[in-house]
């Protein structure tokens, strides 16, 4: 059973997905609060960096965001892409970007303490059953949906009922869906329009704010629209009232149950103050006595695999393999829940025996399938260094 707790405080308000009574998202909106990430803006070149092919751009924030020449050039599609970075070399930023020219572009990675956003002119604009990709002729299926016939299907579908100039990413919620599609298509198309619209009939050279992304409750919502969420619980009046709002008349959220209960509840109920106090500890203890420690940098998250307590009999080989297994599915579990996104390396203990490696690897992308993030497990590296990208879902909570 999946349920959304949101505990409102005086300062901070915290968001849960829980399944059988345990967190598996968990979300502060306190240390979200600076968010643009997904955000769409009209922005202005600042200074061009031709050595880098990249450039400053001012989108209306403290520090100016940036973008590289690759951001620029048309979308490609990942699947054909033939050495695309060599071609990319070959271009010179300066034929496209010159100081004070107006830009569309969506932030892609928020701004940390040392460098400004990311910014990107490839937007996405998620819905309940696409991600829209204005501009960008590229139609592809989410790889959660693995019957062929139905990926073919659902392409056909969306590239009949799509504008000729746009593409999209079909979501995992489409699957076995047809003319929900097409009415979300006319309405994200539709939204598009409006923020494109906006921003050509702005003739200053100012930066603007022209689309806000979706919330984390909407994002939420949206991404599990299929899975069928028993209720969502909240102890603020005015919470209660903007959930009640928002799945107002949506038919496909009209079984979900929507209560309001004291905070003492909420922090009681599955033991979530203790939960939630967890979640920012770096060393986490796994059933076998071993324990993960996780740390985050700005290039990179590292996560340590150790025996710690475990004295279980056996082999060295087998007391290996053991941890490994265990640390991998903790791992997977810890990614979601605290959302962690990025380049990640895990170091695991050394595993000898044949097949031990490909079995965790193995391990580790099926548990990853849970992730409603897209992740891409690389495999092991030549120092026995196991890495993996994940595109976090809203923002770093740790």
């Amino acid at each position: 059973m999946l349920e959304i707790f949101i505990i409102k405080k005086q300062k901070t308000k915290e968001i849960m997905l829980i399944q059988d009574e345990k967190i598996i998202e968990y979300y502060n909106e306190d240390k979200m609060e600076n968010k643009n990430e997904g955000n769409i803006f009209k922005g202005v070149v600042r200074d061009i960096l031709e050595g880098m092919e990249s450039a400053f751009v001012d989108i209306g924030t403290e520090k100016n965001s940036y973008i590289y020449i690759k951001d620029l050039l048309p979308k490609q599609d990942e699947t054909k892409i033939n050495n695309e970075e060599q071609k990319i070399k070959s271009y010179n930023i300066k034929k496209y970007l010159k100081p004070n020219q107006t830009l569309l572009v969506q932030v892609k990675k928020d701004s940390s303490e040392l460098k400004g956003a990311r910014i990107s002119t490839h937007i996405n604009i998620p819905s309940k059953y696409i991600a829209l990709m204005p501009n960008t002729p590229i139609v592809t299926v989410s790889q959660k949906i693995e019957n062929k016939d139905e990926q073919q299907r659902l392409i056909k579908l969306v590239r009949e009922n799509l504008s000729p100039e746009n593409g999209a990413v079909i979501r995992t919620s489409a699957e076995g869906k047809t003319q929900e599609i097409i009415e979300d298509i006319v309405s994200v198309e539709k939204l598009w329009k409006e923020i494109e619209t906006n921003y050509n009939n702005d003739n200053t050279r100012k930066p603007k704010l022209l689309y806000k992304s979706q919330s984390v409750l909407e994002k939420l919502l949206t991404d599990l629209l299929n899975k069928n969420i028993a209720r969502i619980v909240s102890n603020d009046d005015e919470e209660i009232r903007d959930i009640k709002a928002l799945l107002s008349g949506q038919n496909e959220y009209s079984k979900i149950r929507i209560e309001k209960k004291n905070l003492e509840y909420l922090e009681e109920v599955y033991n979530l103050e203790k939960q939630i106090s967890k979640i920012e500890k770096t060393k986490i203890w796994l059933k076998c006595g071993g324990f993960i420690t996780i740390e985050s940098t700005e290039a990179l998250t590292a996560i340590d695999v150790n025996t710690g307590k475990f004295t279980e009999g056996g082999s060295f080989v087998d007391t290996t393999y053991k941890v490994n297994e265990q640390a991998t599915i903790e791992i997977a579990k810890q990614l979601r829940l605290r959302d962690i996104g990025g380049i990640i390396i895990i170091d695991y203990i050394d595993m000898l025996r044949d097949g031990d490696k490909e079995k965790i690897e193995e391990l580790l992308r099926k548990c990853l399938k849970e992730d409603r993030a897209k992740t891409q497990v690389e495999g092991f590296t030549k120092l026995d260094l196991m890495e993996l990208t994940r595109k976090h879902i809203c923002s770093h909570t740790n």
